[in-house]
């Protein structure tokens, strides 16, 4: 990995590591619905603007207006609303931890597409380890209150490993801020009559705005163009091992922060997916 793709690596894995402690102390004054509304318009305002500031053309996108609405759906829609209602009955630690399934999902696609990269090893064997962690995790605190929960953060990472799939083949050769920008936009506007219905019947508290702006700010728009610069640099696979790593900064925050239960399975299957990071992270040797 070089060093611009090691770095572009370790700020996706910081970023995209502490939405979920933001999700549970935005939740303390939004619903589901308005939260991810929210994320979604603030997104579109500050990317919209860059986009057209660079000159990005509207007509190919509208040419393949199909794959965004597709793109839009199965990266956003849907993961995002699902996650926000999941991390009402379970703690942020194991919706991070459960979303480490995503590059073992990735793998899944590209085998069952015939589209995968090629996979040493060393990768396969991380994958794997990286599974089993998840397995100990699910196994360890799974409780009838918290199945439905577990369920939808396993749909939001089959979600996660499908949208870069759809851009890697379908949208690759758009420019990628014209895609997001143009996704995020319509996501607020689907999102927009929704949110409106259900808005807080109190003025949320400080703590939770500050929240929802970060995730739409920093977790939403910065994000997102530092996660197609990591793609374009490393490729959409190994992109998504970043995933492996977001838990550390997850369970890190959850336990200090929001004083979650450091419980067995969380330690055991943090062990065994950070494991598995390091194995699926690290290429596979040149043939001789």
């Amino acid at each position: 990995m070089s060093r611009r793709g090691l770095v572009l690596f370790v700020a996706m894995c910081v970023i995209w590591g502490i939405p979920y402690l933001l999700i549970k102390v935005a939740l303390r004054g939004f619903g589901p619905v308005d939260l991810v509304f929210v994320r979604f318009a603030l997104g579109a305002v500050l990317l919209v603007p860059i986009a057209l500031s660079r000159r990005v053309k509207v007509g190919p996108l509208l040419g393949r207006w199909g794959w965004i609405v597709a793109y839009t759906v199965i990266e956003m829609g849907i993961p995002w609303v699902l996650l926000s209602d999941a991390e009402l009955h379970i703690s942020s630690s194991l919706s991070g931890l459960l979303v480490s399934t995503v590059p073992l999902i990735g793998v899944v696609i590209g085998v069952l597409t015939g589209t995968g990269e090629h996979h040493g090893w060393r990768r396969i064997l991380g994958l794997a380890i990286g599974l089993v962690g998840a397995g100990v995790l699910v196994g360890f605190d799974v409780s009838s209150s918290t199945f439905g929960a577990i369920a939808e953060v396993l749909v939001v990472a089959i979600c996660y490993a499908t949208g870069p799939y759809i851009i890697n083949r379908k949208l690759s050769d758009l420019p990628a801020l014209g895609v997001i920008a143009s996704s995020l936009l319509l996501a607020a506007i689907a999102y927009a009559p929704a949110a409106i219905i259900q808005l807080p019947h109190a003025w949320p508290s400080g703590q939770a705005i500050a929240a929802v702006v970060a995730l739409g700010v920093v977790c939403t728009a910065l994000a997102f163009l530092i996660f197609f610069a990591l793609i374009s640099e490393i490729g959409p696979v190994r992109a998504t091992v970043i995933t492996y790593v977001n838990p550390a900064v997850a369970v890190t925050l959850g336990v200090l922060l929001l004083h979650e239960r450091l419980t067995a399975g969380i330690v055991v299957g943090f062990v065994l997916i950070l494991s598995g990071s390091v194995l699926a992270a690290r290429a596979a040797p040149p043939k001789t």
